[in-house]
């Protein structure tokens, strides 16, 4: 019996998620595009950094996400900054929907990739950190780098 190895590649990441939540779950997702949407992922013409999710009618709705129009497109070319709906099993949006009513919790899309021919975005389930934290995440993140500096220089 042959196993099946899943092939990845990642398209984009959202850094800045990482540096503006706390991650507390993550979650994969399709999403419903249209042709000229997939050339342009293809071609890597893609943002999700401004991007967030939100239910809606038992449904889940990608906002913000920015997919440039094809360049070989016609007239039938895509708006870039329309809703994409997430696909999703309906147990895993009741989730989301507990989740995403507490207080202060949100959804962030971190990256976009295509697995097995298929575009996916891997959604967060995140608090937005305060600037302290911000700052302080920033501060062990450079005396870390000092220290494999003064690390590096010993040897």
């Amino acid at each position: 019996m042959a196993v099946q190895t899943e092939h990845i590649k990642v398209i984009t990441e959202n850094r800045k998620a990482r540096h503006d939540y706390h991650i507390l779950d993550t979650i994969e997702a399709g999403i419903a595009l249209r042709g000229t949407e997939v050339k342009s992922l293809r071609v890597g013409k893609v943002n999700i950094r401004d991007s967030f999710a939100r239910v809606k009618d038992g449904e889940v709705w990608l906002h913000g996400m920015h997919i440039s129009p094809y360049d070989h497109g016609n007239i039938h070319n895509h708006e870039p900054l329309r809703e994409r709906k997430l696909l999703l099993h309906k147990r895993e949006i009741r989730r989301l929907i507990g989740k995403s009513k507490e207080q202060g919790l949100t959804l962030v899309p971190l990256r976009l990739y295509f697995k097995n021919g298929k575009a996916k975005v891997e959604l967060a389930v995140a608090k937005g950190k305060k600037l302290y934290d911000k700052r302080e995440a920033l501060a062990r993140k450079d005396e870390a780098r000092k220290i494999e500096r003064a690390l590096k220089d010993r040897s």
